[in-house]
């Protein structure tokens, strides 16, 4: 059995991971920290979790944390990075669902995250998490950096377009939408149902820090810099991310063809057929991307959609997918859940 602990289990993507991990076949769950909670049972802080998760929240403590195979980081941005050379001096496999890592130059983290990065050294040796793209990479890491939710769905949407040079990479746009979850769960006001349930609005337009990242991630794709138009969105829905992407074609492709044959192998990538519309709602709890490519007019502008579970696929699912192929594991154990519907 893997020993795993989180640290931050306190929070939407922690409770995810102790949803998933704890089903998990080959795992045992032996540790969850909290700051805030310290001392109390994880169930009585998540009653859906009574008779599940048998564990009462402990105050992080590098020793303890020290003891287990894999150590999960669901924590604010900053915080994996102070603990992760003592983990790693210990054998321990480090997966951080926040950025710390996910940056491959320290000073656009700095730029981006207010603050110097607490270990540039480890930034070279961390693997950025999307089983897609760098899976041989990832089953030889020991420090995994999960992409951002926004992330994932750009990315997985653009890829076989990229991967096969078939479009512009200048005048991209990513028109993205997120549910509320995606803000954490500290309460603030922006982030109230009322504030937010019966509207639609874009935020951080002049500069978004996952930007970098997907420009990061799409740029080693094409083999040359890219350039994006990345707006997300508040939308008033608790889970979800939605990406409309546009591109412009430069030569005549089959895209449905293109799409299904890049994906045919992918357990968590789900082509759907000529003329659909992705749904946040279908894929609720999965571990999941689904996608649809359109050509409006027979034109060469491409319009792919993209839809994930933020909680799942874009955070705690993607983080147990990284871990499965770290330890040998079959990718999709523990993962195999459909989506929750209604």
């Amino acid at each position: 059995m893997i020993k795993a602990a989180i640290v931050g289990g306190t929070g939407y993507t922690g409770v995810e991971l102790m949803r998933i991990l704890s089903r998990h076949p080959q795992v045992e769950l032996a540790l969850v920290t909290s700051r805030t909670d310290a001392g109390k049972a994880v169930a009585e802080v998540y009653p859906s979790l009574r008779g599940v998760v048998d564990l009462a929240f402990r105050e992080p403590d590098v020793e303890a944390l020290g003891d287990n195979d894999v150590v999960f980081f669901a924590t604010p941005n900053g915080t994996a990075m102070h603990y992760a050379r003592s983990l790693l001096d210990r054998g321990r496999v480090v997966i951080d669902l926040a950025a710390d890592f996910r940056l491959r130059d320290p000073g656009l983290w700095q730029r981006w995250y207010g603050e110097p990065h607490a270990c540039p050294e480890l930034l070279e040796m961390a693997v950025y998490g999307l089983p897609e793209v760098n899976r041989e990479q990832i089953k030889k890491a020991r420090l995994i950096a999960c992409p951002g939710c926004y992330p994932t769905a750009v990315q997985l949407g653009y890829l076989p377009l990229l991967h096969h040079r078939l479009i512009e990479v200048t005048g991209l746009i990513a028109d993205c939408k997120s549910g509320v979850s995606g803000a954490g769960r500290s309460a603030r006001l922006s982030s109230l149902m009322a504030e937010t349930g019966e509207g639609l609005k874009a935020y951080s337009v002049p500069g978004h820090r996952h930007q970098p990242e997907i420009c990061q991630g799409l740029q080693a794709m094409a083999g040359k810099a890219v350039e994006l138009t990345f707006v997300p969105h508040l939308a008033p829905m608790i889970r979800g991310i939605h990406a409309t992407l546009y591109a412009r074609l430069q030569e005549e492709v089959d895209l449905q063809t293109l799409y299904e044959d890049h994906y045919r192998r992918e357990p968590f990538v789900d082509v759907l057929p000529p003329g659909s519309h992705p749904d946040t709602v279908d894929v609720r709890g999965a571990n999941r991307c689904q996608i649809a490519v359109h050509r409006p007019g027979d034109g060469r502008q491409v319009v792919v959609l993209a839809v994930i579970d933020n909680l799942v696929k874009g955070a705690a699912g993607q983080a147990v997918q990284n871990m499965n192929l770290v330890f040998g594991m079959p990718e999709t154990q523990g993962l195999e859940r459909a989506g929750l519907y209604p």
